[in-house]
Order: C-alpha cells, then sequence, then structure tokens
C-alpha cells in the first residue's frame, strides 16, 4: 500500500463522492473535516473538495477549503489537469459549475455557469467532462459539454428523450457514452456518440426487463451489466460489438451479498473472458470484501479490502495493478495495490454454469475504433427462455 500525505491540513473524517481522472493522475472527493473537539456532524467542520495526487512517487492530499462548507449532494471530479470540477445546487432546479484549483494557503475558484434540471457529472472523460441534466417538464436529458469546450462555458452536445441516469464510456477517447434511459416505465442502457448526437439501443434483453449498464472495459469489450430478465435482478455480463448471448453466470449471485463492479483489467484484446473484473462485496451492516472475478471462470477470487475503501471506487491503468483508495480515521491513507489472480486459463473455466439470455442477431450500427473496432449490439426480444449454461 503507498502512503498518501496530508501535512498540516485539517482532519477528515470521512470522504465521498470519490472520483478519478481518466488518465489516472488525480482523484478528487468530499471530505467531512472534524471540528474542534475532533467530531463530525452537526458540530463539525463542514465538507469541503479534496484533491488527491496519485501520478507522483507518493501520494498526496489538498484541502479545498471554499468561502463556506460545501452542501451535501455537491459533486467533484478530478480532472487531468490538476484542478477540479464541483457542481454545486444553487436552487431547486439550478446549479453552478466551477473549477477548483489550489492557489497558495487558498483555493481558486473559476466559474463556469450553470444548468438547469437535475444535473449530474458523468465519469471524467480524456479532456473533457460532461454532465447530465433531466428536464422534468419535457421529459427529455440533455448532455452538456462542461468543460474543455471552445468558449469555456457549457455547450449543449445532444439531447436524449427520457431520463438518463447512469454513464459509462464505451471507448477511451470520450466520443461512445452508455446511458440508462428511463422511458415508458422502462429503464434500458443506450450507447450515444457525442460526435454524430445519435442514439443507439444497447441492452434490450426483454420487453418488460430493467437492463442498466455498470461497467465497460474498451479493450476487450467486456460490459458488466444489472438486468431483471431473469426474473430477479441479477449482475451479467456480454461482448460489445459481439452476438454472444448475455450471461448471468451462478459465481456473481452470492446470497446476501452486494456485488458492485469497481474497475476491469484492461489490455485483454479480443479475450474479454480473460479481463479480471474488481467487484466490491458488501453485506448488511456495513461490511466490504474485495472479489476479482473473470468471465471465463466459475468462481470468485475473495481478497481482503483496504481499511477505509471508498465506496466502489478504484482504478485499472494499463500495465498497471489495480489499486483501491483508502482513508480510514487514524491511519494513512492512499492506494492499495493488487494483482490478478492466476491460474488463467483454466481446462474447464469456459463451461461456467449460469443463465444465458439468447438475442436475435441485428445489423449492428458501427462506432468508431479504439484499439478495435466495435460496434453497438441491441440486445433486443429474447425470445428464448433463460436456459442453464453447459
Amino acid at each position: 500500500m503507498s502512503a498518501l500525505r496530508t501535512g498540516g491540513a485539517p482532519r477528515a473524517v470521512r470522504r465521498s463522492g470519490f472520483t478519478i481522472a481518466a488518465d489516472g493522475s488525480y482523484a478528487a472527493c468530499l471530505a467531512e473535516i472534524a471540528g474542534p473537539d475532533g467530531s463530525a456532524g452537526p458540530g463539525g467542520g463542514g465538507l469541503l473538495a479534496e484533491r488527491w495526487t496519485l501520478a507522483g512517487p507518493e501520494p498526496y492530499a489538498v484541502p479545498l477549503p471554499g468561502p463556506q462548507p460545501e452542501e451535501p449532494g455537491t459533486q467533484v471530479l478530478a480532472l487531468a489537469d490538476g484542478r477540479v470540477l464541483i457542481r454545486r445546487r444553487v436552487a431547486a432546479d439550478r446549479h453552478s459549475l466551477s473549477l477548483l484549483s489550489p492557489t497558495g494557503p487558498g483555493t481558486g475558484e473559476l466559474p463556469l455557469g450553470t444548468l438547469a434540471g437535475d444535473v449530474r457529472l458523468l465519469p471524467p472523460a480524456p479532456g473533457a467532462a460532461y454532465a447530465l441534466a433531466w428536464e422534468e417538464d419535457a421529459d427529455r436529458t440533455g448532455i452538456w459539454r462542461v468543460h474543455g469546450t471552445p468558449d469555456g462555458v457549457p455547450e449543449l452536445a445532444m439531447t436524449v428523450p427520457g431520463r438518463c441516469t447512469g454513464g459509462v464510456w464505451l471507448d477511451r477517447v470520450g466520443r461512445l457514452l452508455a446511458v440508462d434511459r428511463e422511458l415508458d416505465g422502462r429503464t434500458k442502457a443506450v450507447a450515444v456518440d457525442l460526435h454524430t448526437a445519435r442514439t443507439s439501443p444497447l441492452l434490450q434483453l426483454t420487453d418488460d426487463s430493467d437492463d442498466r449498464l455498470l461497467l465497460a472495459e474498451p479493450d476487450s469489450g467486456l460490459l458488466l451489466l444489472r438486468s431483471d430478465a431473469t426474473g430477479e435482478a441479477r449482475l451479467g455480463w456480454g461482448v460489445l460489438g459481439s452476438r454472444r448471448p448475455v450471461r448471468f453466470p451462478d459465481a456473481l449471485r452470492v446470497p446476501g451479498v452486494l456485488l458492485t463492479p469497481v474497475a476491469a483489467q484492461p489490455g485483454q484484446i479480443l479475450m474479454p473472458e480473460a479481463s479480471v473484473v474488481a467487484l466490491r462485496a458488501e453485506v448488511p451492516g456495513g461490511a466490504e470484501s474485495l472479489a476479482l472475478w473473470r468471465p471465463g471462470e466459475r468462481r470468485l477470487h475473495w481478497r481482503a479490502s483496504p481499511p477505509g475503501w471508498l465506496g466502489a471506487a478504484g482504478m485499472w491503468m494499463p500495465g498497471d495493478e489495480l489499486r483501491l483508495p483508502y482513508a480510514a480515521d487514524g491511519l494513512p491513507c492512499g492506494l492499495a495495490a493488487y494483482d490478478p489472480p492466476a491460474g488463467w486459463p483454466e481446462p474447464a473455466a469456459r463451461a461456467a454454469t449460469g443463465v444465458v439470455v439468447h438475442v436475435p442477431a441485428r445489423l449492428p450500427a458501427p462506432l468508431p475504433a479504439t484499439r478495435r473496432k466495435w460496434n453497438v449490439l441491441p440486445l433486443q426480444q429474447a425470445p428464448l427462455a433463460a436456459a442453464k449454461a453447459g
């Protein structure tokens, strides 16, 4: 584990909303500061933005206090240039956007503008930042480029009918985005091309299912999703640009445990079964562990999570180990590193048990390349009952 130095900064007792820049160089979160008596809560020091530097030999944290404590619900996003994008609610349906940066003992702030509606920042993209803004009256969602625009102010990229939530990048260049769209009482993941402003179906397992995308690994095309197409909400996996069916492996169905995908191993070109997925495992009461899983295997590899793991946050950069941020009260903060489990391939690995949802083939719409060319596969109208995999 690599420890994070905080120097004489105010002591943070809790952190939330941890985000990592697209290139892994910086991170940001909201930190709850202890009061004079060391307590948090109403008598504490309130919330402030905090930036972590991850690219150096030793991680380092810098507090970014504003003129007043931040409100709960504020969002921060780490950018590759070292600044932190912050979204604050300033009215019932209006949000302000600013860039924060350390300036000596204080915090520099550059206002970018405001957005109306229900606004949420999307995960970081290379060279830009985006937000979703849902307009309730019109029931549509605007996808706004809020950083990296020519004029330095938010710019509408496109609109999508319905209410969009989530947000997963399907490539490494910040062009192809998957969002979970709620329309006509159902939630389905759709893919949007921010260059052409076109929307394509992505997950439509059955007419009556809610199908949400949780994670994508662009090198292998691996997709992790949660759907109730089998009759209950389960984790499943598929491959972007493939006509292979979506599978719901038994290994990802652990009674009493909530599994949340965190990161996937990059660099497994054309081999989604070999890409290791890191999952946060939580049980009622707050206990947590790390589970590592390959789609081609039939079991989970359990690891102890670092003390004070900051939610379902982690990064897995090309050529590097899995790294999980942690910050426990009374312990140094930092990144815990994990190697992928050994033993791949196993002779019987590809016969993993679980449920298969078969999908009819359709002509996919072409999408641009990252390391290989991907097509959107609209998984629709599974005509066959879910079957046991062999």
